[in-house]
């Protein structure tokens, strides 16, 4: 728990950082590796499920349908509360009380590391797309990254039946862990918005 915890952290402090980055300018670009979302509705989705989603998760409390369709990115201080809020759910994750037992996710409950391990995917991963989409670079330490590789490999199979992610991208040579694990999410880990 304290080492997943950790990196759990980290990634949220990479997370807010990145969101800190993002011009407004910049949430009305189509553009981004997720082909779905415009940057707005990326950020949207990533600020939903890696804050309110994470501190809502270790609270075993569903999210109010005021959350899931909120637009956070008209609040011209949206990354500064989604700063605040992931130092709240980091903070509701630092209990060890939270990291037994189950959690709930809509019918399928998952025992609470691997579910921390998800929304650490979902911190990092997102994260990524979000920088990428606004010319910024997502970093963590490699430990942080084999974390997450870790998690994406376990939870590889489960996320392909439900398109949360492609086929794996091949990597040619020795590559960093944060780029395999974004490579086997199948993301390209050369991905540029240009």
């Amino acid at each position: 728990m304290k080492n997943a915890h950790a990196h759990l952290a980290e990634c949220a402090a990479e997370a807010a950082r990145i969101a800190r980055g993002v011009d407004a300018a910049q949430l009305t670009s189509p553009v981004t590796p997720c082909a779905d979302w415009d940057v707005r509705g990326l950020v949207n989705h990533w600020v939903l499920y890696t804050s309110y989603g994470l501190e809502h998760r270790a609270r075993r409390a569903v999210l109010p349908d005021t959350l899931t369709t909120r637009d956070f990115t008209a609040d011209g201080d949206w990354a500064e509360r989604y700063a605040a809020e992931l130092d709240r759910a980091v903070a509701a994750w630092a209990d060890p009380a939270v990291w037994e037992g189950e959690i709930d996710l809509g019918g399928s409950p998952s025992p609470a590391p691997a579910v921390a391990a998800m929304l650490t995917e979902e911190l990092a991963l997102h994260g990524w797309d979000v920088a990428r989409a606004t010319g910024q670079d997502f970093r963590i330490s490699d430990e942080a990254a084999a974390y997450l590789l870790a998690g994406v490999d376990e939870h590889a199979a489960l996320y392909r039946q439900y398109e949360g992610y492609a086929d794996a991208v091949p990597v040619a040579g020795p590559a960093t862990p944060f780029t395999r694990a974004l490579a086997h999410s199948g993301r390209d880990p050369h991905w540029t918005a240009a």
